[in-house]
């Protein structure tokens, strides 16, 4: 298996390269709206990179002065963009063409070439070469854990520009041998389901709880502060917006940071090797959420599953469709089964805290995705905090009495 990282590192880069820069990008982006346009040309989307590369690359090449590997990017991700349109069309949703406009840029081997102290970067005009902006520390940072670093291999990156500053999101890459084989993980493992939402930024399905609380509190002050800025309208207001907005990531990543130790934590004191989550996409539609939410779910999912894979512990998505209203326990599904945070199957009368419910759900669906064996081998569950659930809705009490138990506990059948 593989472990995978990112370090973003700040370049230095002096005005006349960023001109460069600038040009390069635009015209990145003008090729993947180009690229996204054709697709759209026909009766049905093309999402097949090999029809639009035969469609659109000697055009590009033709419009603009992009390296070839530069056109190519730009076609995988005008391609990745349509197929999420396809899909989101499949399931009922809106969606429209897409259109590109953050600054961004997507390098690799071809690309960019990567030195200790500096890095080569290929443009419209020629190739330019930019100093990192590194950490005073050279120990314990991303930087020296894994792009410095002699096992990890680099992998390309991703330019982005934003508020003045040019960043090099670096990939990197190291083989690692699981513990657990990937046959083992599905068929002799054990899920722990996890559902987010709002008021409970995460719910395990071993009944352990992270509140909201502490993330919206902040949410709230800082959206105040800028409001208290924005009223003067100065230009000191305006660079002090900005400056309250990376105050307020750097404090959600933190959070986010330690609840993500903390699921990971969770499923290796209860012997997990796969933790699921519901599928992301649309997430702000299903349950409400704001905008910093979405971000929040995201960035606690990529945080996860790469600590995770340290440990051979893989992370997963599932459908997310009514395990808020499915009963965990009989499979009953209505939507008055549910009304907030309260959940009581309206046929069997199972009652307990409705993001709880859904996380147990949330396993027994990745295990019913999943589950390919049959009788024989290891245990196969959801980890509840009292036991265990099978696919077929079976349960098996702790094997000692002083099995965890989590802020909403239940108590072992009999």
């Amino acid at each position: 298996m593989e472990k995978r990282r990112t370090v973003p590192v700040k370049l230095a880069v002096e005005s006349d390269d960023a001109a460069l820069l600038e040009d390069t990008v635009d015209e990145f982006l003008w090729a993947a709206d180009y690229v996204t346009h054709h697709a759209f040309e026909g009766e049905y989307v093309t999402t097949s990179k090999t029809t639009l590369h035969d469609g659109t690359y000697e055009d590009v090449r033709d419009e603009t002065a992009l390296h070839s590997n530069h056109v190519q990017a730009a076609r995988n991700k005008a391609a990745e963009a349509c197929k999420s349109v396809v899909e989101k069309w499949k399931q009922g949703k809106k969606a429209s063409m897409p259109h590109f406009t953050s600054p961004h840029l997507v390098y690799d081997h071809r690309t960019a070439t990567f030195h200790d102290e500096y890095v080569s970067l290929a443009t419209v005009d020629g190739r330019i070469e930019t100093d990192y902006v590194l950490p005073d520390s050279e120990r314990d940072t991303p930087h020296a854990d894994y792009f410095f670093s002699d096992e990890y291999e680099t992998t390309g990156a991703e330019l982005h520009y934003s508020n003045g500053n040019w960043m090099l999101h670096i990939h990197c890459k190291l083989d690692v041998e699981s513990d657990t084989s990937k046959q083992d993980a599905t068929e002799n493992g054990t899920v722990l389901g996890v559902d987010l939402g709002v008021n409970n930024l995460a719910v395990a399905s071993t009944g352990t709880f992270w509140t909201g609380d502490e993330f919206d509190h902040w949410r709230r002050e800082y959206e105040n502060r800028r409001g208290d800025l924005q009223e003067h309208g100065t230009r000191w207001a305006h660079e002090n917006i900005q400056s309250v907005g990376r105050k307020e990531e750097g404090r959600f990543k933190i959070t986010l940071h330690r609840i993500s130790n903390e699921l990971v934590a969770e499923a290796l004191d209860h012997g997990c090797s796969v933790i699921a989550f519901e599928d992301l996409t649309d997430i702000r539609e299903r349950t409400g959420a704001s905008w910093g939410h979405k971000w929040a779910f995201n960035r606690l999912y990529e945080y996860v599953e790469y600590k995770a894979a340290e440990y051979g512990i893989t992370v997963e998505q599932v459908d997310p469709e009514n395990t808020s209203r499915r009963c965990s326990e009989c499979g009953f599904t209505h939507p008055d089964n549910r009304e907030s945070e309260s959940f009581e199957c309206l046929k069997c009368g199972y009652e307990n805290h409705a993001d709880y419910n859904a996380a147990k759900n949330i396993g027994l669906r990745y295990l019913r995705r999943n589950q390919t064996g049959s009788g024989g081998g290891a245990p196969v569950g959801v980890c509840l905090n009292s036991g265990m659930v099978n696919a077929n809705g079976e349960y098996e009490p702790p094997a000692e009495d002083s099995a965890r138990a989590g802020v909403h506990a239940e108590s072992p059948r009999l």
